[in-house]
């Protein structure tokens, strides 16, 4: 076990230890001054008496060199500060002996300043090992009582001394060493305390920084003082040397001071600069009754609209579901009744294709369910490897067989050749991209000309895993390419504006993004840019040393 105290891991702990151990260092070169000068001192004074002149002259000078070096060595010490405390420690109780001995007259003063020595390193050492020096000090002068008495026989005073030293020596030690013990567990408190606060303030700093709604701290001078990411964009991201809030922006500053002479708040929606979204401004004292700094919070109206169509998506969301699941049972019997009618073998061809009407608008209306119930389900992901290469053409391959193209094509094509590995749901992204090819052979079309649709895999920048959905039709619009993934959205009259939609949400459940690319010389192209999967400690060395070659 080790004798070092824990709490000189810390921070605080170790810069008081370095203070501790420099003030007894400092103190010892006192000690051994004071000793050289009662050592050395004329023979003309008389006191103190030294009984033997060479003997402590000898000490003293060897005790002041030592005290010197373990000043000079101070801070070299602080690696083995247990160690250096107690050896110093020991030299110190030797030294001290030997001086009472050689001077007895200032046994008394010697024993005091000894006294300080060992709760300067109490304050440093374990209990255990203070308690042992102040044993070792007190047997020390105790047994340099007992022999002395032994000459010079009346010693009952000496002894009651150097007893009385003796139980100063461990109560000073005991006490030292529990306020040292307490003065580091309250700085350790307070240095976690102070790394908290900071901790904190920087959490605080971020979040107020990357907060979406604008926020602007503005003194009694009408300057900005603080400003967020958001509130900068939406002023119309002014130059750091702009802080005046009436030249900046004179409209907010007009309702700061509305606000702060009437207190009513304008909540119409307001354009700060060319540009930016509307927003609308709110006002908020830091303290009550003080006006000398005032925080104005820019609201997004963009952001609030956004919010609410995404509740209205919600709520038509479940309306639609529960909608669907009333609409199922009927819709299945009318489907059932029709396929039963176009069995019969009198009827005509006029009723046959009405019923094959019917067949064909519930086949359309179960797939309008279908997509709602999708909407409103939202199921969650479960993600795996796949090989994007062979899992496309699979899907191909299963697509081919379960519809008929007729003179349309459809292929699967892996842009070089190498597996290219991507982490998705197989089933989610069977839905997407059926959801895409459905709509490139529907719609990718040139009048007259069969449909030409690819599924192409390959590897983008760094590796990451891409599919796309190519159709060499008459493309998309760029008005309408920056509406398709809008719910409702649909420029079909048989349409219901809502696969694109949903495709793109399936995408991102499975952290992926869809967006729609226009293809030069005409056509369309959906691309899919995945997450490809984490690569193996093993993988990531050998890529690294294959990088630095």
């Amino acid at each position: 076990m080790s004798s070092t105290p824990p709490f000189i891991a810390t921070r605080a702990g170790t810069a008081t230890i370095r203070h501790e151990l420099t003030f007894l260092n400092a103190f010892r070169l006192v000690q051994a001054l004071v000793y050289a000068g009662l050592a050395f001192s004329p023979g003309g004074m008389g006191w103190p008496e030294l009984a033997k002149p060479g003997l402590a002259r000898g000490v003293t000078s060897a005790y002041l060199l030592f005290a010197l070096i373990a000043l000079l060595f101070n801070r070299r010490s602080m690696a083995y500060v247990s160690t250096a405390v107690s050896v110093t420690l020991a030299v110190d109780i030797i030294a001290a002996v030997l001086a009472i001995g050689a001077m007895h007259d200032a046994r008394i003063g010697i024993a005091m300043m000894l006294a300080v020595n060992l709760s300067a390193g109490a304050l440093i050492l374990p209990l255990r090992l203070s308690s042992f020096f102040a044993s070792l000090a007190t047997l020390g002068i105790l047994g340099h009582t007992l022999i002395g008495s032994s000459a010079s026989n009346p010693a009952d005073r000496d002894l009651l001394e150097a007893a009385l030293f003796g139980l100063a020596y461990f109560a000073s030690s005991t006490l030292c060493h529990v306020l040292g013990r307490q003065l580091r567990a309250t700085e350790a408190l307070a240095e976690q305390r102070s790394t908290d606060l900071a901790n904190l303030a920087q959490v605080n700093e971020l979040i107020i920084r990357r907060m979406k709604t604008g926020v602007l701290l503005v003194d009694d001078a009408n300057r900005i003082q603080q400003i967020n990411e958001s509130a900068w964009m939406l002023l119309g991201n002014p130059r750091a040397d702009q802080r005046d809030l009436g030249q900046l922006a004179p409209e907010l500053s007009r309702r700061l001071y509305h606000w702060m002479t009437s207190g009513k708040l304008d909540e119409t929606a307001t354009q700060l600069a060319d540009g930016v979204p509307e927003v609308v401004p709110r006002f908020s004292r830091l303290a009550p009754n003080d006006d000398s700094h005032v925080l104005i919070f820019l609201d997004d109206t963009s952001l609030l609209s956004r919010r609410a169509e995404e509740l209205t998506l919600s709520s038509l969301g479940r309306l639609s579901a529960s909608i669907a699941h009333e609409i199922r049972n009927p819709l299945a019997a009318i489907r059932y009744s029709a396929q039963l009618l176009a069995e019969s073998k009198s009827m005509d061809s006029t009723d046959q294709r009405m019923v094959e009407i019917i067949n064909n608008h519930c086949i359309r209306l179960n797939e309008i369910i279908e997509n709602i119930l999708q909407l409103s389900r939202r199921e969650r992901s479960r993600p795996e490897t796949l090989d994007l290469g062979h899992w496309a053409q699979a899907f191909v391959e299963e697509y081919s067989q379960g519809n008929d193209l007729g003179i349309d094509s459809l292929r699967a094509i892996a842009s070089n050749g190498a597996p290219v590995a991507a982490v998705a749901d197989p089933q989610q992204l069977q839905q997407v991209v059926w959801n895409l090819v459905q709509n490139a052979l529907r719609y990718g079309r040139l009048p007259g000309e069969p449909a030409r649709v690819m599924v192409v895999t390959r590897q983008g920048e760094h590796g990451v895993p891409i599919l796309e959905v190519i159709d060499r039709g008459p493309g998309i619009a760029p008005k309408v390419a920056a509406q398709i993934f809008e719910p409702f959205y649909t420029t079909h009259e048989y349409g219901t504006g809502l696969g694109l939609y949903l495709a793109r949400q399936m995408s991102e459940a499975n952290q992926a993004a869809l967006e729609y690319v226009r293809v030069a010389g005409g056509g369309s192209c959906f691309r899919l840019v995945l997450t490809p999967p984490a690569r193996s400690p093993a993988e990531a060395a050998e890529t690294d040393q294959v990088a630095t070659r």
